[in-house]
């Protein structure tokens, strides 16, 4: 009796789920986690007329995208991600970029540089860290409004994927300044004049600066995810890392490589799988998604047009021409890899 008592104790905390199963680690720690999800009267212990409820209930329970789907607990991870796995693997990649840069810099990697490739990265790259973080916020910000932890995650562990290249960027910023003995590349009211006044960005910059105002969920993640985020990754770590790799830079195109193989491809993978239920859960939300990557294209289209133009002026750079329409296929392959 004392066995079967201890037994029924140990299961009684899982016998709410449906599969009357023992939890993984990380369904554990993400389960349910979100209690004010589509609480009443009110998502948070407040008056209901307060900004913060009007505000959730509005863009995220009123998002057409959220409502129509009954159960968001079933989306999982393509990873399957808890925050002790995130860091475990996230530490082989950051081992991984340290022992890249210290190689390089031990041969003095940017002294030996052209002066005409310093010059294009300055005023065509190093500027990219403001767009990333935007791109970071973002992230936080469908986090924080998902309709359940386990989509929570996802963008979390993306928006500490963004703030990892951003760090990655700043540092090589001085780096370089200080190898090629040229401050003025690690000067960020420099880089931001670049950023908020040279003609490459704006396209660039008003996607992003939009896109953080897209607060209902559905416009926020197809405007981040099926536009914003295949646009700006392939611009930078598929056709910055090959100019880069033709103008002797090896250092960023190796950096960019891993960024794309490991970081993009988390993304894209959770792209698709959030696609897949939400779908799955309600044949509407495909109409919906395809209207709004439509809706936001446009915008993405000038940021792809003029980044490659900026691009374009690299030795060696292909057209600007061949840079967005490489661009725009890879975000339209990422939409029909979504089956919209």
């Amino acid at each position: 009796m004392i066995a079967s008592s201890q037994t029924r104790k140990r299961k009684q905390p899982w016998s709410l789920w449906k599969e009357r199963r023992v939890p993984s680690e990380y369904e554990a720690v993400t389960y349910m986690f979100h209690n004010h999800f589509r609480n009443e009267p009110a998502p948070f212990e407040l008056s209901e007329d307060w900004g913060i409820n009007v505000f959730y209930k509005t863009n995220r329970e009123g998002s057409a995208l959220v409502a129509a789907v009954d159960d968001w607990e079933g989306y999982r991870d393509a990873r399957a991600y808890t925050y002790r796995r995130y860091v475990e693997d996230q530490k082989d990649r950051e081992v991984y970029c340290d022992n890249l840069i210290d190689e390089f810099e031990s041969r003095n990697h940017y002294a030996g540089l052209a002066p005409d490739w310093l010059d294009f990265i300055a005023d065509h790259y190093l500027p990219v860290r403001f767009p990333g973080h935007a791109a970071q916020m973002s992230a936080v910000y469908l986090g924080q409004m998902a309709p359940s932890a386990f989509v929570t995650n996802t963008f979390y562990f993306q928006m500490a994927n963004e703030m990892r290249r951003v760090q990655r960027q700043a540092y090589l910023a001085q780096v370089i300044a200080m190898d090629t003995g040229r401050p003025e590349l690690a000067d960020s009211a420099r880089t931001r004049a670049a950023w908020t006044g040279g003609a490459t960005w704006q396209g660039l910059r008003e996607l992003v600066e939009k896109q953080l105002c897209a607060y209902d969920f559905g416009e926020a993640f197809a405007s981040r995810q099926l536009v914003l985020r295949p646009i700006f990754d392939h611009l930078f770590n598929t056709e910055f890392a090959r100019i880069a790799e033709a103008n002797g830079d090896r250092l960023m195109a190796m950096l960019h490589d891993d960024f794309r193989d490991h970081d993009e491809r988390y993304a894209v993978d959770n792209t698709k799988g959030f696609v897949r239920y939400a779908v799955g859960k309600a044949a509407s939300n495909a109409g919906l998604l395809r209207d709004l990557a439509a809706r936001w294209l446009p915008l993405g289209e000038a940021a792809a047009r003029g980044v490659a133009e900026g691009l374009a002026k690299a030795p060696g750079a292909d057209s600007a021409e061949a840079i967005v329409a490489r661009t725009l296929a890879a975000q339209s392959a990422l939409v029909a890899g979504c089956e919209l």
